[in-house]
């Protein structure tokens, strides 16, 4: 079984940055993707940052909302992935989930809160 960490949610003044991570803890074979998801409630969950493995050809997605702000790594070695966060808004005030994606199922994390004031 996986477990998947996050940590670094904070509430923070708008035009700050933070810098979100996620560490994954179990036994797997391989990574597809591993992502970065957000979801404020009444509203469905959205994909903020993905980044493919290098076997699956190393692709990183961004929200358009995001593009220019947010940057998505990894580090394999300590089983991680981060986003970085910088010039927060007031709309990207939600909680933050990590999924990673292998060959036969993804896990997600259990979030870490972003709140983000004016």
């Amino acid at each position: 079984q996986v477990r998947l960490e996050e940590s670094g949610g904070d509430l923070v003044q708008a035009g700050e940055s933070l810098r979100l991570s996620c560490t994954a803890i179990g036994s797997y074979a391989s990574v597809n993707e591993m992502a970065w998801y957000r979801q404020i409630p009444g509203k469905q969950r959205e994909l903020v940052a993905s980044q493919m493995s290098p076997a699956s050809g190393g692709t990183t997605e961004y929200l358009d909302s995001v593009k220019g702000r947010f940057t998505i790594s990894r580090d394999d070695a300590k089983r991680a992935v981060y986003l970085q966060m910088n010039s927060l808004k007031v709309d990207d005030t939600a909680m933050y989930y990590c999924k990673l994606l292998t060959p036969l199922t993804e896990y997600w994390g259990q979030g870490t809160q972003v709140a983000v004031s004016p």
